[in-house]
């Protein structure tokens, strides 16, 4: 702490001011497993020109996302991203802007957002988009809370197809809150009864389409069964781009619309900084936490902007706070906005055919590869394989062979009996080159 302008004493009045024995107790809510006792097993010092050494070694024993096959999604995709995404956003109006407190000198920011939110609300098929949030499971959380507000309820009921680390995360502010949460198995095939797990207790079902087996879900009918019982439907995506070629969320009677936005304008970058979207029915926009751009006219009767809605703690006392996000992710919002214009709502549909026109004939490759198994009946541009040794074995055995063949499920769900599924992504980057690449380097990892 020694960067802490305060001495011993001052950290023991300020430790027993807020009733805790010691800092270590601050930290208590973080399970003991996730902790790091002690330093790292780091060389203590060391010449900038070592480190630089040391870490392009490091970074050698990967294989880089831009340099091989590539087929790895589960939430995270790499896509072709026009140069002039990079160049706008670099501008320095946007790269230097900070939150729009006084619209009147923040009109182009505003601007952006409430153009933003309009993609995000059409996009979704919903009435209302936020100016976003951290990230699709940040986003997936600060839902399940808004929907406990709105129907005074305390239970969630998650799908077994969402996201793992969706799932941990609202398990997690969960927790924290005070609120209960239903985990359904994971289940490949989408085959599970969501609706008989939907009690007069529960507030909200939250269910990922395409799921994190890739399946598309039919939502009207979870939708219904929820609201019979009074609860609320979370429709959840990691892909934006499928929201091209599937039925909207909105369309389906979905009350709030969560996802992740990198899939569009945004690269893969080591794993972030991402893109939450999030959207709602009007009725329910009071209760939608992070910022709300909109539109108005000045004194003169010309067009402007505002902050609508503010629901972050700064804004309000901090027990009305409908979110404690403390900001959202502006530039990774714009890269989205671009991207997603340039594209049009034509070019997003094609865009989507063509992922999902890939992923075909990648399935196609690899089911005709002895002993290989797709799980899918059906998918956008994702699905689960299952092969005959473990998959995280293949998957290192393919590395090796340079092609980077997916994630093994049994990476995020350890406990599930999934050790030789592997879902695997494939986008418009894929070449037929890469896709027979994979076919002949599986074909060989499992001989």
């Amino acid at each position: 702490m020694r960067y802490l302008p305060l001495d011993a004493a001052e950290r023991e009045t300020m430790l027993a001011r807020i009733g805790v024995p010691g800092v270590d107790a601050l930290f208590a809510d973080i399970p003991a497993g996730k902790r790091i006792e002690g330093l790292l097993d780091l060389p203590r010092a060391k010449s900038e020109m070592a480190v630089e050494r040391m870490m392009a070694a490091m970074a050698a024993r990967s294989v880089a996302a831009g340099s091989a096959p590539f087929f790895l999604g589960a939430g995270a995709y790499k896509r072709h991203i026009p140069a002039t995404v990079d160049h706008l956003i670099q501008r320095s109006e946007f790269l230097t802007s900070y939150t729009p407190y006084q619209p009147e000198i923040a009109q182009g920011t505003l601007k952006v957002l409430f153009e933003f939110q309009t993609q995000v609300a059409t996009l979704t098929g919903m009435e209302v988009a936020n100016a976003s949030m951290y990230d699709g499971s940040t986003a997936c959380a600060e839902a399940m809370l808004m929907a406990h507000r709105l129907t005074k309820r305390g239970k969630a009921v998650l799908s077994g197809g969402l996201h793992p680390q969706y799932a941990d995360v609202t398990a997690t502010l969960a927790r924290l809150a005070g609120e209960t949460i239903v985990r359904l198995p994971p289940d490949p095939r989408a085959s599970e009864d969501i609706a008989a797990a939907i009690d007069g207790e529960t507030s909200c079902v939250i269910v990922q389409s395409p799921d994190f087996f890739g399946n598309p879900r039919d939502l009207a009918p979870i939708a219904a069964a929820a609201h019979a019982r009074g609860a609320l439907l979370i429709a959840v995506f990691t892909d934006p781009v499928s929201l091209g070629a599937l039925r909207s969320p909105g369309d389906m009677d979905a009350d709030i619309v969560v996802g992740e936005g990198q899939g569009i304008g945004n690269a893969l970058t080591f794993g972030g900084p991402y893109l939450g979207l999030f959207a709602t029915r009007l009725k329910f926009v009071r209760q939608m936490p992070g910022r709300l751009a909109g539109e108005t006219v000045d004194a003169d009767g010309r067009r402007s902007f505002v902050l609508t809605l503010s629901t972050r703690e700064q804004h309000i006392r901090r027990e009305k706070a409908t979110s404690n996000i403390c900001t959202n992710s502006g530039l990774c919002a714009l890269a989205f906005s671009i991207h997603l214009a340039l594209l049009g709502g034509a070019g997003l549909r094609r865009l989507a055919s063509l992922n999902h026109a890939n992923a075909v004939q990648l399935a196609d490759r690899l089911s005709a590869v002895p002993g290989v198994e797709i799980l899918n009946a059906h998918f956008f541009n994702e699905f689960t394989l299952r092969t005959p040794r473990p998959a995280a074995e293949a998957i290192e055995a393919l590395a090796e062979r340079g092609v980077i063949g997916g994630l093994p499920v049994s990476r995020l769900l350890p406990d599930a009996g999934l050790d030789d599924c592997i879902v695997v992504a494939s986008t418009e980057v894929n070449s037929d080159d890469d896709r027979a690449a994979y076919a002949a380097a599986l074909a060989k990892c499992l001989r």
